[in-house]
């Protein structure tokens, strides 16, 4: 039986993606602050689906836990690593308290790093496996949260070359960025967003994103858009000239009062 690990697994796009692999016979190392909602999913998995699910409790900003988390790749001869944990934080960068810029750094960079090395060592050398790393539309364009977006960006570099070094060494390992728009999570709680500033149309549920990141992995998709809406706006970004691109996320913050 095949084996994944997700973090951020307690709720939201993570939960998504541990029930759509259950379904498919995964066992799961779940991975989250909350050990209650953990130990909760992991009972419902294993109950309904069959699958064996561990849950692993870790702050992936705190150095003790993500060794810890690290280790347990190591010795687990993972599948499949979903880098999910993440959070935005509302307001202009040098308003918001360090702290909280300096933990979305650590989780968005720092851990996707320490954990996809620990993944990837036992991959390449099995020859088989995959890691999707959950990123953003906000990871091509500036407009909302500066280190949100930055770091998004950051792992959207990250993962593209990634593909390419295991193009260049004949590897079957793959790697996918997840790039997701506005989807129904705790994520905008956590964020303090108001929905209503963003028209119903844009939203997707969170089964919508990871069955599109499920079945772009089949295809051996890079860059994963889920919705046409974003497809279409990523194109857009990706032609239209500076300064009209920066135009637009002035006039998108002001819309949402940032």
């Amino acid at each position: 039986m095949s084996r994944a690990l997700v973090t951020g697994a307690s709720a939201g796009i993570g939960a998504c993606f541990a029930r759509a692999l259950a379904r498919r016979r995964y066992d799961l190392i779940l991975v989250a602050r909350r050990l209650g909602r953990l130990e909760a999913l992991a009972r419902e998995l294993e109950e309904g689906f069959g699958v064996r699910a561990e849950a692993l409790p870790a702050d992936l900003t705190a150095e003790a836990d993500l060794a810890r988390v690290r280790e347990r790749i190591g010795e687990a001869e993972l599948d499949l690593l979903i880098n999910n944990a993440g959070f935005g934080a509302p307001g202009r960068f040098w308003e918001t308290d360090l702290a909280v810029q300096d933990s979305m750094h650590r989780l968005h960079v720092i851990a996707a790093v320490q954990l996809t090395h620990a993944a990837l060592r036992g991959m390449t050398a099995r020859n088989r496996g995959a890691i999707i790393n959950v990123s953003s539309v906000a990871g091509f364009a500036q407009g909302g949260s500066t280190s949100y977006s930055a770091t998004k960006a950051w792992m959207n570099s990250f993962t593209e070359g990634l593909y390419l070094e295991l193009k260049r060494a004949g590897s079957p390992v793959r790697v996918q960025a997840l790039c997701p728009g506005f989807t129904y999570s705790e994520f905008h709680d956590v964020a303090r967003m108001d929905r209503s500033l963003v028209p119903k149309s844009w939203w997707m549920e969170a089964e919508e994103v990871v069955a599109a990141s499920l079945a772009g992995l089949e295809r051996g998709e890079l860059f994963v858009v889920p919705g046409l809406r974003y497809k279409a706006l990523v194109k857009l970004i990706g032609i239209v000239p500076d300064g009209l691109r920066r135009a637009g996320a002035l006039l998108y913050a002001r819309r949402r009062r940032m």
